[in-house]
This record gives C-alpha cells, sequence and structure tokens, in this order.
C-alpha cells in the first residue's frame, strides 16, 4: 500500500493526455464523502499498490482519510475518519465483484468506515486503521461472509499494536454516511468500533447493538458517534458499573444472539444409567469407527448452517429445499469461545442416511470450565427464549446442541430427550426441567478452579454434567 493524494489536478501548461474516467461505483462513494467533506475535495489516500483484480493482496481499492472537527457542542472531540472503496462494486464490468445491477446490493453491499481520535500533536492520520480495513476486507472476501451492523470481531492484539486494551471491534452504522445508491446497487457503511475485551464479553453473550448504544451513552468510551480512542484504560463498566445490569437485563429480556462456540466438550452415552463412578458404560475410544471424509464433511456443513443462526431453526441433517435452511455470517479468528461463520447451504455429497439417528437412554457430558461457564447463559439467554446452543469440539466432529421445546427441526421430543446422529448430541431441556437445571449450575459463571472437576447428576432425567479445569 502507499498513501497519495487522490484527485490532483496537474499545473503543467504542456498538452496531457485525457485524465481516465472515475468509475461510476467509486464515484458514487466520492459523492457521499465530499458532500461531508466539501473543504476536503482531495484527501489523503492509502492506495493499493497493484490491485486485487490483477493479483494484488489487498481487496481494497483505496481507503480515504478525512480530518473530521467534530462538534463541541455535543462532545465530540475532532477525529480521522476513514472510508474504504472495494468491498461494493466500483467498476460494474465483473473485474471484481458480479455485475447485479442497480436494484439489487452492490458487490458485498457494504464499504467499511472507522473514526479514530485524533490526537492534540498529530498533523496527519496514522495508517494503521488502513491496515486494519484491509486485513477485515481480505477475510470478508475470503469467507464470503458479509460485516453487519451489531457484529462482533474478536481480534485478541491491540488493533494499533500498541499496549492499549483496544483489542476487538463491533460493527455499527456510520452516524454521517448514509445508504447511497449506485449504479450497480445499494451500498451502507459499516462503521468499526474499537472495544475492550469486557465489552466483547458483553456483546457475545447479549448482543452488538446493545452494547454499542450503552457506548454511545458514555463519552470517554467512544460517545453518540463511537469514536475509537485507543489511550482508552477504562471499560464502560469501569466507568459506568451500572451498565453490566443493563446488560445482564437485555440477555434476561431479550435472550442472547449467541448461539454457539468452539469448545473442549466430550460425551457418551450412558445405557445402563447409573452413577457408580465405574467406567463399565463408557465407550472405548479407540473401538470407535472413524468417520470418513465425507461424513464429517456432512456433520460440519449441518453445524454450520445452524450454529448462528438467531431463528429457533437447527440445520436439517437431511437433505432438504433451500427455503427450509437457514443461515447467519459473522466474524474471525481462531478463538476458543468464538462464533463460527456459517456456510449459505447444506449439499451433502453423501447419502442421508449414512449416519443413524439414534435415542438414548442417559447421557455424560463433558465440557472445560470455560464452555461450562458459558452454561447459565445457554439456558437464561437462549433456551428459556425458545433458542438453541451448540458447543462445538475444537478438536473433532464432535458437537452437542442444547435445545428447547420450542426449536424447530430438532431430533428430540420429551419422550426421547436425548439423541445423536453421529457425533453430533441434543439434549432437550423441558420448560419444568429447565428451573431446577439453572438453580444447580448458576454457580458456575464465577467457578474457581480450585473446585474442579464438578460433577452435577440430575438421576430423574438420566443426565450428568462433569466441568474439568481448562488445561485438562
Amino acid at each position: 500500500m502507499k498513501m497519495e493524494q487522490s484527485d490532483s489536478t496537474s499545473q503543467n501548461l504542456y498538452p496531457q493526455a485525457p485524465l481516465p474516467v472515475t468509475p461510476p461505483g467509486l464515484h458514487a462513494i466520492y459523492s457521499a464523502c465530499r458532500k461531508l467533506y466539501q473543504d476536503q475535495p482531495n484527501p489523503l489516500q492509502v492506495t493499493a499498490v497493484r490491485k486485487y483484480w490483477l493479483g494484488g493482496p489487498d481487496p481494497l481499492d483505496y481507503i480515504s482519510m478525512y480530518a473530521n472537527p467534530g462538534d463541541a457542542e455535543r462532545d465530540i472531540p475532532p477525529h480521522w475518519h476513514y472510508v474504504s472503496f472495494g468491498l461494493s462494486d466500483l467498476h460494474g464490468d465483473g473485474r471484481v465483484h458480479e455485475c447485479t445491477g442497480p436494484q439489487a446490493i452492490s458487490g458485498f453491499g457494504f464499504e467499511l468506515t472507522f473514526r479514530l481520535k485524533r490526537e492534540p500533536e498529530e498533523t496527519a492520520p496514522p495508517t494503521w486503521p488502513a491496515a486494519l480495513m484491509q486485513a477485515l476486507a481480505r477475510y470478508v472476501f475470503q469467507s464470503e461472509n458479509t460485516l453487519c451492523v451489531g457484529d462482533h470481531v474478536p481480534w485478541h492484539s491491540p488493533l494499533d499494536g500498541s499496549e492499549s486494551r483496544i483489542q476487538h471491534m463491533l460493527m455499527t452504522e456510520d452516524p454521517q454516511l448514509r445508504c447511497i445508491n449506485s449504479p450497480f446497487g445499494t451500498v451502507t457503511f459499516v462503521q468499526i468500533v474499537g472495544v475492550c475485551a469486557e465489552e466483547l464479553k458483553a456483546a457475545q453473550h447479549w448482543n452488538g447493538s446493545g452494547v454499542s448504544q450503552l457506548m454511545s451513552a458514555v463519552n470517554i468510551a467512544g460517545g453518540v458517534w463511537l469514536i475509537t480512542d485507543m489511550r482508552r484504560g477504562e471499560t464502560i463498566f469501569d466507568l459506568n458499573p451500572q451498565l453490566q445490569e443493563e446488560v445482564d437485563q437485555g440477555i434476561e429480556i431479550e435472550g442472547s444472539n449467541l448461539s454457539g462456540v468452539t469448545s473442549c466438550c466430550s460425551w457418551e452415552q450412558l445405557s445402563d444409567y447409573t452413577f457408580s463412578g465405574t467406567d463399565e458404560n463408557k465407550e472405548n475410544e479407540a473401538d470407535r469407527r472413524l468417520l470418513s471424509q465425507s461424513e464429517s464433511d456432512q456433520i460440519r456443513a449441518a453445524l454450520k448452517n445452524g450454529l448462528n443462526s438467531s431463528l429457533p431453526v437447527l440445520p436439517p441433517i437431511i437433505p432438504v429445499t433451500d427455503e427450509h435452511l437457514t443461515s447467519h455470517p459473522d466474524a474471525r479468528r481462531n478463538n476458543s469461545s468464538r462464533k463460527e461463520s456459517i456456510d449459505s447451504c447444506l449439499r451433502p455429497e453423501t447419502p442421508s442416511d449414512i449416519l443413524r439417528t439414534r435415542s438414548i437412554e442417559g447421557v455424560h457430558l463433558k465440557l472445560n470450565l470455560e464452555a461450562g461457564s458459558l452454561l447459565p447463559l445457554a439456558v437464561k439467554g437462549r433456551l428459556r427464549h425458545g433458542r438453541h446452543f451448540t458447543f462445538k469440539s475444537v478438536m473433532n466432529d464432535v458437537a452437542v446442541t442444547l435445545v428447547s421445546n420450542l426449536v424447530v427441526g430438532s431430533i428430540v421430543d420429551e419422550h426421547n430427550p436425548y439423541a445423536a446422529h453421529g457425533p453430533w448430541l441434543q439434549i432437550l431441556l423441558m420448560d419444568d426441567f429447565m428451573e431446577d437445571f439453572m438453580a444447580d449450575i448458576s454457580e458456575l459463571t464465577h467457578m474457581p478452579d480450585s473446585q474442579l472437576p464438578k460433577t452435577y447428576q440430575w438421576p430423574s432425567h438420566k443426565l450428568t454434567i462433569t466441568i474439568l479445569a481448562d488445561e485438562v
């Protein structure tokens, strides 16, 4: 990438070749920016040295950087405003995006923006946000998952490479750049907001839009325009402890958008359900038939389809028509408690009956502490609202989905509350059991390592759950 002045004009008196025409999609975004920054017709830009459509590594052709004066009367500080060019269709000739016409979305349908608080000594915008935006754009192009308002992005590293606590991101609507209609379709502007780990956790447990709204009410944490301050050392919960109560209340009333995590989890069938503590009923791992690649792909595709659906619909485990499938794209990076990305549809290449669905009499579920600490959230924020929650093993194809009786498409019912399809287990918690279950496991939210391993048993429901230390 290199930095240059955009749309510069030459005063050379000698005849020149005609300047190339600005691509229509690019012109549409320029026009929207010029309405905001009439005094900055030629902003500084970070430009991809070799364009993506010529084999370069950076999907964004340009990132423009504007100096925004803010609004002192509204406590909006001066800041740098970054705008991307390339996630939408700039050219309309198929070189990057499929041509869809003006009535559809342009390219991926959005561009990224970012607002960075300007330090008093700064005379030019830092360029690290451009590298961050390029990294997010590469994820979008490679995964074909869009970034939407309300999404969260676990990053696990200071966004600017410093020692900052701002190490993750939320996605919100840009407060000034509204949706535009380009000749190649509609374009929305999704603003990146830097957040601390505690704020990311709140967004994961509740939802990103709710946390963004709380942050907008705290000037130090971003204010009404959600401006990122990399020097911020306090979370919104440090600044106003009552905000945690609002998050908890939001989960109680609205439920949680977190519908699954990758974790250390395993399960075993207890056909002759006892609490003797013997290994008689344990299935020998060495004797298990290894899944073929096609079988693994089938299970993985089904899980990915349903893992992040906010709707109470589980992915089918047999081929069905597309209208019965649900999907919802989400964000990135390896993380033991991250949301999974979603494939657009399930099209198994193997026969639908290759993995037999079977009812199970009793179950012993094992989770590491990080996963177990989410059990109360799974019940309070998901199952009580008629939704599902999935633990997907980070090691193999094992997965465990907790469902309520309102979830559509499950393979369990009140007479058969445990069922498995290959290594994918579903557990039905009926309303009458759910309250007792929640009362028993509520302590997991703050369970110290010193009390592990911890085993919970419900003999009348033939269910055992053991929580293990994270390193086990």
